[in-house]
């Protein structure tokens, strides 16, 4: 079920359906990528997992599971909805039979969209409800539409507000990078799949156009990597993704197999809470 919440500057749309976005607008001007062929998502959660392990299997104290897709289950499941009023809309939820037979531990996530002015303030929030210490990872996954408004994709270009070594993971450079923070868009920049660092220098990134005023910038200050993606050669996808995470994937650290051990994996002990922040502003 979607609900919907605005203020005079922006209205925001979020299903119950993995507490996702699906709208984000200034005026009448869209910033959410629509869901279509070249990617059948919105804005999903990762969570408990970015990326997946290898075959999607670990272990947790020699017990092996299975996660049933990519990026964990959270983008999958139905959540309910605990507060509305004109700004904020809260969403839960709790670890139950479906996600223990993929990742057994107890948990209540929740997820809350604030609007202030023409940005949207969201927040994660982990609480471990079990009796052992959880491991987890943990990151947004929004998909802004590019063009925003008019012209071509080669039209824009991603700028971290950082000076940062852009590189693929195969340790070749990026092209058409200025200044060292600004990267101008192709089909072909994608080729290596998502740019990825991890525990960047810079605290924001802005998608924007070189021809008009429109932008969107997400801004994670507690991230420790941040992702741009877009499909390769598919002149379909209209949008690129600008990806806060807590850590990087998963896979990153697939050399080793039990959950605990992996390196970039959060430690919750038990009766804690973990909490994760990031923002959406467009112009």
């Amino acid at each position: 079920m979607l609900y919907e919440i605005k203020n005079d500057k922006i209205m925001l749309q979020v299903d119950t359906f993995g507490a996702e976005i699906h709208s984000l607008k200034l005026g009448s001007l869209e910033y959410i990528w629509q869901c279509g062929d070249a990617w059948m998502r919105y804005a999903p959660i990762l969570f408990p997992f970015i990326s997946s392990p290898k075959d999607r299997k670990y272990l947790v104290n020699g017990k092996a599971f299975r996660m049933n897709a990519n990026h964990g289950f959270a983008r999958d499941m139905d959540f309910k909805i605990i507060r509305k009023n004109m700004d904020i809309l809260l969403f839960e939820l709790s670890s139950n039979e479906e996600t223990k037979a993929q990742y057994p531990f107890d948990f209540i996530l929740q997820v809350s969209y604030r609007l202030i002015g023409n940005a949207v303030d969201i927040n994660y929030i982990v609480n471990n409800i079990g009796n052992t210490s959880m491991y987890f990872y943990l990151g947004g996954h929004p998909a802004f539409n590019c063009p925003i408004d008019e012209g071509e994709f080669s039209d824009y270009e991603i700028v971290y507000d950082r000076i940062e070594n852009l590189m693929y993971q195969n340790g070749e450079p990026l092209q058409n990078v200025s200044e060292g923070r600004i990267v101008s868009l192709t089909r072909s920049l994608f080729d290596n799949d998502a740019i990825i660092l991890d525990h960047p220098n810079s605290k924001a990134i802005t998608l924007r156009s070189k021809k008009s005023t429109h932008s969107v910038t997400v801004k994670y200050p507690e991230s420790n990597a941040i992702a741009v993606w877009s499909p390769t050669g598919d002149d379909q996808a209209t949008f690129v993704c600008l990806e806060p995470w807590t850590s990087v994937p998963i896979d990153y650290d697939d050399a080793e197999i039990e959950l605990c051990k992996k390196e970039h994996a959060i430690k919750l002990n038990s009766g804690q809470k973990f909490y994760y922040n990031y923002q959406i502003v467009i112009e």
